[in-house]
């Protein structure tokens, strides 16, 4: 796999970089994304493929079932660069359908030491399903379970992503606006579940 990842890289030199060489050339001194995207590792949700978008469109951070976590160095270093220095304006929380981080939710990882502390700041958007389920005395295919869960732990994330101070004083400002989606890889479509959040009152 390594020699397919470095031929790829040859390719892409001589079909692709060589073609729009200016473009590389102007992206080799700045950025200019105009969206944070906040998605899941999951290799097969790949996002300039699935938005069909070029190189230095798109600023991303992914992780196990696109979680927003405030104790996260990482993903805050990211927040703060897209705002204070790249002046993104919009940032997406992206799920999708069929995710192993929502999935785990349900096992018990016994051999896991990471994933399942991880995975707590998922953990209230399977309670709030079940808890909704319950409310209405109904009871839905195992699938279509995961499937609302996976679009509640997105809703979750932006819940998340508002504890950032810095996050709600941008949008206060009409500096930055928060959208929710999922990606379903059956259809390759992209389903909005929440779309430019309202800035949470201190």
């Amino acid at each position: 796999m390594i020699k397919t990842l470095l031929d790829g890289n040859k390719r892409f030199v001589t079909e692709t970089f060589e073609k729009e060489k200016e473009h590389y050339t102007v992206l080799a001194k700045e950025q200019k994304p105009t969206v944070l995207w906040i998605g899941c590792s999951d290799s097969r949700v790949p996002v300039n493929t699935i938005t069909q978008t070029r190189a230095g469109e798109v600023f991303v951070h992914r992780n196990v079932g696109n979680i927003v976590a405030t104790n996260d160095w990482n993903l805050s270093a990211v927040l703060e660069f897209s705002i204070n220095h790249l002046s993104i304006p919009d940032i997406v929380v992206c799920g999708h359908y069929g995710c192993g981080g929502i999935n785990a939710l349900e096992e018990d990882a016994l051999d896991d030491k990471y994933i399942p502390v991880w995975l707590i700041n998922a953990y209230k958007a399977k309670e709030r399903v079940d808890e909704k389920l319950r409310g209405l005395h109904i009871e839905i295919e195992p699938e279509k379970r995961l499937q609302l869960i996976v679009e509640e732990n997105v809703r979750l994330q932006l819940e998340h992503l508002q504890e950032y101070p810095f996050i709600r004083k941008a949008m206060r400002e009409q500096k930055v606006n928060i959208h929710g989606w999922v990606y379903d890889m059956h259809t390759g479509e992209i389903k909005i579940i929440q779309k430019n959040a309202v800035a949470c009152r201190d």
